[in-house]
């Protein structure tokens, strides 16, 4: 009998397909990570999110596992290479939750430049400021966006009647990615650090884009620009980031992911840094909800599905 493990919440979509194609499924969302190993030599499928590592050591003990699924993108938990000397299959549904990320991006943006956030708090109890919340709008501005994948140049879709110019940078395509979005002008890391009032980081996390925003790249930028990170926590420095926030370097930031993201698990300097980035007024703060969505839950599972069946 063959078996797949599901190791976290899916749309049921995913186990039926999977069991029409002959396979039984042992849906455990719960499962930890040290469990999950000691398990997966008896299964050929293992679906995952985030919270299972599939290392050099995880795919030696799943010694019979013939693919890898993963929900969403985020392809850093998966030795990709070695899978492939041993004949696994990996295989991830980006398509399926980028509309949500980009809309989730935009959304954090427009409630930081109109004080939304704050101004719901004053409202709520009873104070009425409103020259002090007065925000600034996005017609005018340049935004500059740092990969230019499926969440990125969803992002771009998303800026289209926004009157803005957007700048797009991604080192691994070749020119004319954007060739189907002409109001996006693709460009350089180093033009929209001279130019962008807003830079969205749209990234996978390798050893690359690791800190990739850090002091040295805040000082390179000519604008007092806000940030929006809703790809991988990483991909920023967050203490950098923190002390340019609080030194008036940064304009704002919308961070939906973060370099720690179990708070149970902080050390006395993370709770440090978490309450100083906490209590600034020119952040919002989701908790990696950026393609959460009711109907993207049910995509990913339909495209990876998709994806399984033309595999196996």
């Amino acid at each position: 009998m063959k078996k797949v493990l599901i190791t976290d919440d899916c749309h049921p979509l995913l186990a039926d397909g999977l069991e029409q194609l002959g396979y039984t499924c042992d849906f455990m969302p719960d499962i930890t990570p040290e469990n999950t190993l000691n398990l997966i030599s008896d299964y050929e499928g293992l679906i995952i999110n985030s919270k299972i590592n599939v290392n050099r050591h995880f795919l030696d003990t799943a010694t019979r596992l013939r693919f890898v699924g993963r929900l969403g993108s985020g392809m850093e938990i998966v030795d990709r290479a070695y899978a492939a000397e041993r004949g696994v299959a990996v295989l991830s549904s980006p398509e399926g939750n980028r509309n949500a990320v980009a809309e989730q991006a935009l959304g954090m943006l427009l409630a930081l430049q109109n004080n939304i956030l704050r101004a719901d708090r004053e409202v709520r109890t009873n104070t009425w400021r409103r020259e002090a919340n007065r925000g600034f709008e996005l017609r005018g501005k340049t935004i500059g966006i740092v990969g230019f994948g499926h969440t990125g140049s969803q992002f771009a879709r998303k800026l289209a009647g926004m009157e803005m110019t957007v700048l797009a940078f991604d080192k691994y395509k070749a020119s004319g990615y954007a060739s189907d979005m002409p109001w996006v002008r693709e460009s350089t890391l180093e033009d929209i650090q001279e130019q962008a009032d807003i830079i969205s980081l749209h990234l996978p996390l390798t050893a690359e884009t690791r800190h990739l925003v850090d002091a040295r790249f805040i000082g390179q930028c000519r604008k007092k620009f806000i940030l929006l990170n809703t790809a991988r926590g990483a991909c920023i420095h967050t203490a950098e980031v923190v002390e340019a926030l609080e030194a008036g370097q940064l304009g704002g930031a919308c961070l939906d992911v973060f370099e720690n993201e179990k708070p149970q698990t902080f050390t006395a300097a993370e709770q440090q840094l978490y309450q100083r980035l906490h209590v600034l007024e020119n952040v919002v703060l989701t908790p990696h909800i950026a393609g959460w969505t009711q109907e993207s839950k049910y995509l990913l599972a339909a495209i990876l599905l998709e994806k399984i069946s033309a595999v196996v």
